[in-house]
């Protein structure tokens, strides 16, 4: 099922997600939703926060990256395929130079920004089957893994702007809550006047 994304400026983004058990009610249903929704917006990359819900779950699949020609072969050959779930999961550390790269959300439309993030990250969480893993990703892999882990920390890619981009983005930013955006995907607005 389908589920409508939620927009910059609702509070649950801005929660630290917590940690579920295996029990978590329609654990397998809400991962298969989330799949379903992350294909529907086009994107690599869906958290739990961005469908209403302040858990420690997001899901990533990174294959639509591999197609890049601006990334080397070893990249395209480490994003093609790329599909996993993380639950409860920690970064342990961040290491290595620091990055720029274009980054969008989908809780965010039509803002792009240019995000600094370090190259690599060691990562422990918990698969679908609730197996333990701990894990080094690099490159674009870890960024993606970045941006979605963020969203369980209740935090969004516009937090790592500069104080002038992100007054430039403020009215837009307003807008996104408020609505006056067209997504071509199902989107919440908390600030969006009722009944219209």
């Amino acid at each position: 099922m389908i589920l409508p994304i939620t927009a910059y400026g609702d509070p649950v983004l801005r929660k630290v997600g917590t940690d579920i058990t295996k029990d978590y009610p329609k654990l397998e249903t809400l991962v298969e939703n989330m799949w379903e929704t992350m294909y529907n917006a086009s994107g690599v990359g869906l958290a739990a926060p961005q469908i209403g819900l302040p858990i420690r779950l997001f899901v990533i699949d990174t294959t639509p990256f591999s197609e890049d020609e601006d990334l080397s072969p070893e990249d395209q050959k480490a994003l093609n395929g790329f599909k996993k779930v993380f639950v409860n999961a920690k970064i342990e550390e961040e290491t290595g130079e620091e990055w720029t790269f274009n980054e969008g959300c989908l809780s965010i439309p039509d803002i792009r920004e240019d995000v600094n993030r370090k190259e690599t990250i060691k990562i422990t969480y918990l698969d679908e089957n609730f197996n333990e893993k701990s894990e080094t990703y690099g490159g674009l892999l870890a960024r993606v893994i970045q941006h979605e882990y963020d969203h369980i920390e209740g935090i969004l890619f516009t937090d790592k702007l500069s104080s002038l981009k992100k007054r430039l983005i403020k009215g837009k930013l307003s807008n996104i809550s408020k609505g006056k955006i067209n997504a071509d995907y199902r989107m919440r607005f908390p600030d969006m006047k009722k009944g219209r």
